[in-house]
């Protein structure tokens, strides 16, 4: 394969001599572009005028360039040929100028429509694929692994017990998952060498000696559990008098996942159960997810909002969190938890869902609205962590209190591994229940993915690109990729 950049040498064709002569024989050749734009026109009309959002399909984006250069072409050629015979008329009336100008008009219709068709046409809310920018992080710069593993999942859907408990999520599966995605992503042929390497690399670039984890050092690990919020559209998706799941199917992180990541933290990395944290600060820890965890780590932290029945409640500390805009000024302050400020490294856990009221779309950056203790909107005494998502701030450009989250030395400064649990993904907060996946290669079957990186803005981009490809609302929202485009240039907001 040829380097990027350098210009290919391209061979005299032997036969070209020829092609003219072939065009001359072959009349039906010239009708290839006017037969094929207009049916591609009808497709797309067929298609696009009963169901707009079929505009952005892959097909319909095939489709459209060759319609709209053939609607503009035929456009041209009516007026080309119109102004043409109204010059004829004007010479032989002897109306020299006004027929030169019509001439004029004639062959610029035709050099315009030429112009127009010849530009590549983009849809305007389309991401602009391959074209990096930031620097990249991680032992292999801006990797993110993705492991697809169909047999993690079986559950026919709701009315079929639940996702979430074990004959229909395989835990053995997805211990297999969660360890080819640590070796992926490290280089690593072990799980253990896979860890110890992870750790020295995030040592390393952090003003620390290149060491390995050393017994003592505090991890915590932040789920999503916002089907369990405090407070949810006025009710509590958690019971608080016995703990027990209301919103059974919706779309948390799994017991699974977590289970498959403690055993890798405590039997493959050798971090004892009392130093690790596991837990949501805004939301319960329901039985259902509890028990599952606990019954096989029973020393280990579990943080949630009231800390009630053996949980760890979630505390401020003395540490300040600002935000980047003069929004916040004269709002109660933020604090970081305690259990964040006493880790050494944090590990984002995170789920694969769109958000279709809000931000678009909620991956490991917006993991982190359940990272301080206090509720994220509708608080006039704090800053409204909501209203600069791209709902209520379409566009591209604008603050993202994401990027803070992202950039704060006791969250994202102290995150050792980014995971997207995409067993069951889902459209978060209208529905209650996961979906199946169209796409390829998911076709009509659950997700059944982890992601898995330590670059943030990495493995929230293709996050981005798996739900912008699968569904056409949410994700698709004006300015959902803005905050991916600020952290990359953080440093250098000027480019």
């Amino acid at each position: 394969m040829q380097s990027p950049g350098k210009e290919q040498a391209r061979p005299v064709c032997p036969n070209a001599g020829k092609s003219l002569k072939l065009r001359q024989k072959h009349h039906w050749v010239n009708w290839i572009f006017p037969i094929g734009g207009l049916l591609a026109l009808l497709w797309f009309l067929i298609r696009v005028i009963p169901k707009p959002s079929r505009a952005t399909y892959p097909c319909q984006r095939a489709a459209f360039p060759l319609a709209s250069g053939f609607a503009l072409w035929l456009a041209g050629a009516i007026g080309s040929v119109t102004a043409f015979r109204k010059a004829k008329r004007c010479m032989a009336q002897s109306r020299y100028v006004l027929g030169a100008m019509l001439i004029a008009v004639s062959v610029g219709s035709v050099w315009f429509v030429q112009s127009i068709t010849a530009e590549k046409v983009v849809f305007a809310d389309e991401p602009i694929s391959n074209a990096p920018i930031g620097v990249a992080k991680g032992i292999h710069p801006g990797r993110v692994v993705w492991v697809h593993d169909p047999d993690s999942t079986d559950w026919a859907g709701p009315g079929d017990g639940y996702w979430w408990q074990s004959n229909h999520t395989d835990q053995a599966v997805v211990d297999k998952m969660m360890s080819r995605a640590i070796m992926a992503l490290s280089g690593e042929k072990t799980d253990s060498a896979a860890w110890n390497r992870l750790f020295e690399h995030f040592n390393k670039t952090h003003g620390r000696e290149n060491r390995g984890y050393q017994t003592g050092e505090k991890i915590v690990v932040k789920v999503n559990y916002v089907g369990c919020i405090q407070v949810w559209r006025g009710d509590s998706a958690a019971n608080i008098d016995d703990y027990k799941l209301r919103s059974v199917d919706y779309m948390n992180t799994s017991p699974q996942m977590i289970i498959a990541l403690l055993r890798q933290l405590v039997n493959e990395a050798g971090v004892n159960e009392e130093d690790i944290t596991v837990g949501d600060t805004l939301c319960y820890f329901p039985n259902e997810f509890y028990n599952m965890c606990h019954d096989e780590f029973p020393n280990v932290r579990y943080l949630e909002y009231l800390g009630k029945f053996g949980r760890t409640a979630a505390k401020h500390s003395n540490v300040p969190f600002y935000w980047s805009t003069p929004d916040a000024e004269g709002k109660k302050q933020d604090f970081v938890p305690v259990s964040y400020v006493e880790a050494a490294y944090l590990i984002n856990l995170a789920n694969l869902k769109s958000h279709n009221d809000m931000a678009g779309i909620t991956l490991c950056a917006k993991n982190h609205y359940g990272s301080l203790v206090r509720k994220p909107a509708r608080q006039r005494d704090y800053y409204d962590m909501h209203k600069d998502l791209p709902y209520p701030t379409p566009g591209m450009g604008h603050y993202r209190p994401l990027v803070d989250l992202m950039g704060h030395k006791h969250l994202g400064g102290k995150t050792l591994l980014y995971l997207i649990d995409g067993l069951y993904a889902g459209k978060h907060a209208r529905e209650r229940a996961p979906r199946k996946w169209n796409s390829p290669p998911f076709n009509g079957d659950w997700s059944s993915s982890l992601l898995a990186s330590q670059d943030p803005v990495a493995i929230d981009a293709v996050g981005f690109d798996f739900l912008w490809t699968e569904w056409d609302d949410g994700p698709h929202k004006s300015g959902t990729n803005d905050y991916l485009i600020e952290a990359a240039l953080a440093d250098k907001p000027s480019l």
